[in-house]
């Protein structure tokens, strides 16, 4: 693919976003980029600045975002109603073949809606982002737990570290400080998600309950998380949650979090205290979801590696 027609195949796909949405009365919305507050989840590194204005201005040191969900959640409360962004989000690590540091980020809110609804209409997204490019894609939606009893004959709930390493067959990982979850994310990522047919769309839902992230829990046995991932084919697209609205249980997350993240020798980092109070005002019931539109554009245009369908790559830029 050349790069002109990188280009243009990401602008088709932003007319498809917007007029998507738009048929759907959807908000397009911007939200700021720098925030006094970063995102405390263990797995993602953010980038941080220094403001040298005047100290009114408050926080010097600002993080750019890993995502728009946090500002997206204060409109919510506010009153907004269905909206979304289609920004430009950060992530400081690997750089490559499959990620670049700064990328694309679709995420949008239905209040009202729960998860299950919410895959539906992101279903229909890619199935029209697929068609735009001459093809199609069959659906399989399945738990988290049939997932694994159908691929690996385990349970993923009650199967020992010693069932869950010994799934991994001939894949060496040096497990030192793996957790359980660590464990059930290799054997998606490295057993499971290779495996999926290249024109099938799958959807991963009612995740463990120790793998909430933002979402509701529901108290079932063992309890599950409203949360959902969308795969095209062996990429990771999309995820999604019922949303957590509770600021005690969000506030006792992100101090989770930091604790995570000190006992792992990182640095614990600033909440939002801006969102915890917006939910403390009171934010509707809603499902939300955040789709990377680079994996989107390689999945349509049959690119394996992330720098053909960006202007300039990291290393470029």
């Amino acid at each position: 693919m050349t790069l002109h027609e990188a280009l243009a195949l990401r602008a088709r796909l932003y007319t498809l976003i917007r007029e998507f949405f738009a048929a759907r009365k959807v908000l397009e919305v911007e939200t700021p980029i720098l925030s006094a507050a970063a995102n405390t989840e263990p797995n993602i590194e953010s980038f941080s600045t220094l403001f040298s204005g005047h100290v009114d201005a408050g926080s010097a040191e600002r993080w750019l975002r890993t995502s728009a969900e946090f500002p997206l959640k204060r409109l919510l409360a506010a009153g907004v109603g269905d909206c979304y962004e289609l920004g430009r989000v950060f992530r400081n690590g690997e750089a490559g073949r499959r990620h670049n540091p700064e990328f694309t980020m679709l995420e949008w809110y239905r209040v009202g809606w729960d998860h299950q609804r919410l895959i539906d209409e992101t279903v229909e997204l890619i199935r029209q982002a697929l068609a735009m490019v001459g093809r199609e894609a069959s659906l399989n939606s399945m738990t988290y737990r049939e997932l694994f009893a159908d691929t690996l004959g385990i349970d993923p709930f009650s199967a020992s570290i010693d069932a869950l390493r010994e799934s991994l067959g001939d894949i060496e990982i040096e497990g030192t400080g793996l957790q359980r979850d660590d464990w059930l994310d290799l054997l998606i990522t490295h057993r499971i998600q290779p495996e999926f047919p290249i024109d099938r769309i799958t959807v991963i839902h009612d995740w463990p309950a120790t793998q909430c992230a933002l979402a509701k829990i529901r108290n079932e046995d063992p309890p599950v998380a409203e949360r959902f991932e969308l795969y095209l084919g062996r990429y990771e697209l999309a995820n999604g949650y019922h949303e957590l609205t509770d600021p005690i249980e969000q506030g006792e997350r992100f101090e989770s979090d930091n604790r995570r993240r000190k006992s792992r020798g990182q640095r614990e980092l600033p909440v939002d205290q801006n969102l915890l109070a917006a939910l403390g005002r009171g934010m509707p019931e809603c499902a939300g979801v955040a789709l990377g539109i680079e994996r989107l554009l390689m999945c349509l245009s049959g690119e394996d590696d992330i720098r053909a369908l960006l202007a300039f790559a990291f290393a470029d830029a």
